[in-house]
């Protein structure tokens, strides 16, 4: 009888070997990872399935598109009648002229249009966007919408909670999405100082109804009447605010003050998102007022996350990579880009763009850093510049191309954020905007540390080994 059930246990270990590795041969699109997961599975009995089933297996996306199936998101048509500037072709201005690629590839992937009449100004640090955002929600009559990863209602975030309150007091609808595990960061809930308030907040995926680690909602978004918006990498925090701040504790990031046509397709992500977390469709006009030009730059709003057909802001990078003629300058404080990427900047580089890569030299995620570090070798090889800021730490993420072409929001250049996280982006043709942004550059390089190739070859085995490692954790990084 012992033997029996041994060779059932035998014969039940090796069809879920074939199984595991029928499926990695089917559904992993990379090789190298098809081959991995195949010989785990066929070596290892039992623990390569078991490893396989816990990471190979990406129930990220296809979880999010199955939400997207049930109808728990919005197609951006349904949330309210598209503008007749929405299907108006733009014209690049002459000096973005080799940037045509980049608007066609944009048109392909991305459902919102580029339009045309929008402004879109940089506001450097706590000290320029918290103002300026207090000042909006004050002017606020009909409606306010705010976004935020992480709002901690002490401090600055206090402010904020007075001024929301005091708005939805003088009969202003203010809602709040806060991400809930976002919501960890937080020493003071935002849900504590709105209870029993008219204020109405929403929990993007309350952690009782599953472990999200992933799919979390990383945008960040204030829009007031519908007139008025603010994007950018800046949550809600003190720590933004760099004069009230130890060196230590501080955290430099940019925020953009949005207005134009391009304000309504930031509310359509909003309407979006709270249909997602409330149920509730909000088909008001009030929420989308004619909106007249206020500038001239051209902007599209790229709305990204892991319920989508494309990685539409990892294909855009790519896209503004294989068009860019002069310069190409990043800057992010999570760098792990996968192959296809880095060769993307090689490619630029070899082709005598002048790739530069801008990242801060003391992280807050160590592993993040160690993993990162071990990819600056191969980029440094072939002539990519990189700097490490000072501290305090920095969160500024910014994308900048031949000086006329950003991409300024969310999103870092890591997986987290081009394949497991939902995203908010401008893509922005305007000269002015470009400018402010390259003046940021330069500032940045003068205090920074230029990395040398020698320098990283340099570092010791017990170094190179333990960023090596870490780089093998990237993908879930």
């Amino acid at each position: 009888m012992d033997h029996v059930l041994i060779a059932l246990l035998v014969v039940a270990a090796a069809l879920l070997s074939l199984v595991a590795a029928g499926h990695a041969l089917l559904y992993k699109r990379d090789s190298r990872s098809a081959l991995v997961w195949t010989s785990l599975n066929l070596s290892l009995p039992l623990v390569g399935p078991f490893l396989y089933w816990c990471l190979g297996i990406n129930r990220i996306s296809r979880r999010a598109k199955s939400w997207h199936e049930r109808g728990r998101w919005l197609k951006r048509a349904e949330i309210f009648p598209l503008s007749d500037q929405s299907s108006r072709e733009v014209q690049l201005p002459d000096c973005a002229a080799h940037l045509s690629g980049l608007l066609l590839l944009s048109n392909r992937i991305v459902a919102n249009s580029m339009l045309e009449g929008n402004r879109i100004v940089a506001l450097v640090g706590g000290e320029e966007a918290y103002p300026a955002m207090l000042a909006a929600i004050r002017r606020a009559r009909e409606t306010i919408n705010l976004s935020s990863y992480i709002f901690d209602a002490e401090g600055v975030g206090a402010e904020f909670v007075e001024y929301l309150l005091e708005a939805a007091g003088r009969g202003v609808e203010v809602r709040v999405i806060i991400d809930a595990l976002g919501e960890k960061y937080s020493r003071v809930s935002p849900r504590k100082a709105f209870h029993n308030s008219p204020v109405r907040l929403e929990r993007y995926l309350p952690l009782r109804n599953g472990a999200y680690i992933n799919l979390r909602n990383h945008r960040k978004l204030l829009i007031v009447d519908g007139r008025e918006a603010f994007t950018g990498g800046m949550n809600i925090r003190s720590c933004h605010l760099q004069t009230v701040t130890s060196t230590a504790d501080s955290v430099c990031d940019v925020h953009f003050s949005v207005s134009g046509p391009v304000v309504a397709d930031l509310q359509r992500t909003f309407l979006g998102d709270w249909y997602f977390v409330s149920g509730e469709k909000l088909e008001n006009p009030r929420f989308f007022p004619v909106l007249e030009a206020a500038g001239n730059g051209l902007a599209c709003c790229v709305a990204d996350g892991p319920d989508r057909e494309f990685r539409k802001i990892e294909q855009i990078i790519m896209g503004a990579l294989s068009c860019a003629k002069e310069q190409v300058c990043i800057m992010t404080p999570y760098f792990i880009p996968d192959r296809e990427m880095i060769s993307a900047l090689i490619t630029a580089a070899l082709r005598g763009v002048d790739v530069r890569v801008v990242l801060p030299g003391c992280n807050n995620l160590p592993f993040v850093h160690w993993a990162s570090r071990s990819m600056l070798w191969e980029l440094l090889a072939y002539g990519i510049r990189v700097f490490y800021q000072p501290p305090p730490f920095v969160h500024t993420k910014l994308l900048l191309v031949d000086n006329i072409w950003s991409l300024v929001g969310s999103a870092n250049l890591d997986p987290r954020s081009l394949r497991l996280n939902f995203e908010l982006n401008l893509s922005v043709f305007d000269a002015e905007l470009s400018a402010t942004i390259g003046r940021h550059f330069e500032r940045a390089y003068e205090n920074s540390h230029e990395v040398t190739f020698g320098e990283v070859e340099g570092y010791s085995i017990p170094v190179k080994l333990r960023d090596n490692f870490a780089r093998l954790f990237s993908p879930y990084l």
